[in-house]
């Protein structure tokens, strides 16, 4: 056991970044598998938890498309697990000086079997539209913890010191708050609408219709809001500017999307790439965020590409200082 402890990295490197840039990966790639499961009505293409059948732990040719859908699916949350305890053991010999990434990883390993347990129960209870709604909840927050902890992994602890005005910082809150608003109304959409699963899986009641009118006012209000934080980003040259881009470009995409789907019908494709997007705006929402205060520690290197530049920086200090 000590040999093994020997080999565990004392300090943040090239293992930890690589690895927290894969856990956060796979935790949007897991919601795309997972609406393809929703989206082919393959959610009980493994009718029993946790095995695929009652004598097997695999798929089997009778099950047909759909029980390979499901049983990889499955498989991806083992690839997901191996990667999470990589990481863990790639901060955990310096957890004294790294609490944070301590934390993160640690909560990142507590997941996967929480979120074992609620697929288990989402099986058991026949696709309970509501509790698919909080499987999908608890994956949107593992991305939100993937994308602290690649952020965290190169920029280090969260310091003190705001890099924006009081107004933008709130600004930046109020629009992640319409980000949960249409990630939540998003999901009880989805699961009162032809896309919950087959025909036989159960609706959570709503009113699919009305439901999609709801869900596009929030995002109509967050879009206009990020175009307050790009404004302003620019005008007061903040090193978050390419963040606030980057969310301005997710958000046009999502209601390119959203748009075309809804008149053409909600075909499953267009459906599968809204939901992998939702994922990215929730991602790019945290940078945005975290980008606003500082971090304890300067960049490491100069291709960390999280990096502001330093002149950007240098006059966000002064504004915010003075």
């Amino acid at each position: 056991m000590k040999r093994l402890i020997a080999y565990l990295p004392t300090s943040v490197g090239r293992p930890a970044r690589i690895l927290a840039w894969l856990s956060l990966a796979f935790q949007v790639v897991l919601i795309g598998t997972g609406g393809a499961v929703r989206l082919t009505g393959s959610g009980l293409g493994c009718p029993t938890w946790p095995r695929c059948t009652e004598s097997s732990f695999v798929s089997t040719p009778e099950m047909g498309i759909h029980g390979v859908i499901e049983f990889a699916n499955r498989m991806l949350t083992f690839v997901l697990a191996l990667i999470v305890i990589a990481v863990f053991l790639a901060v955990v010999r310096f957890w004294r000086e790294r609490r944070d990434l301590f934390v993160l990883t640690l909560l990142q390993g507590l997941s996967i079997p929480l979120q074992a347990v609620i697929g288990g129960i989402t099986v058991l209870t026949g696709l309970n539209p509501f509790i698919v709604g909080v499987h999908f909840v608890i994956s949107i927050l593992l991305v939100v913890n993937a994308t602290i902890l690649v952020y965290r992994v190169y920029r280090g602890p969260r310091g003190a010191r705001r890099e924006a005005p009081l107004w933008y910082l709130i600004v930046a809150h109020i629009a992640s708050l319409f980000v949960a608003i249409t990630v939540v109304i998003g999901i009880l959409t989805t699961g009162s609408g032809p896309h919950a699963g087959d025909e036989k899986t159960p609706r959570n009641g709503l009113d699919a219709e009305l439901l999609q009118h709801f869900h596009s006012w929030p995002a109509y209000v967050l879009l206009g809001l990020t175009v307050v934080l790009v404004a302003g980003s620019f005008v007061l040259r903040l090193g978050a500017r390419r963040w606030a881009l980057a969310l301005l470009a997710v958000e046009a995409l999502q209601v390119i999307v959203g748009l075309t789907q809804a008149r053409l019908g909600l075909p499953p494709v267009l459906v599968g790439i809204h939901m992998v997007l939702a994922a990215l705006l929730v991602a790019a929402m945290t940078v945005v965020v975290l980008s606003l205060r500082s971090s304890a520690n300067a960049p490491e290197s100069v291709d960390d590409p999280l990096e502001l530049s330093s002149a950007g920086r240098t006059r966000a200090d002064r504004r915010v200082s003075g």
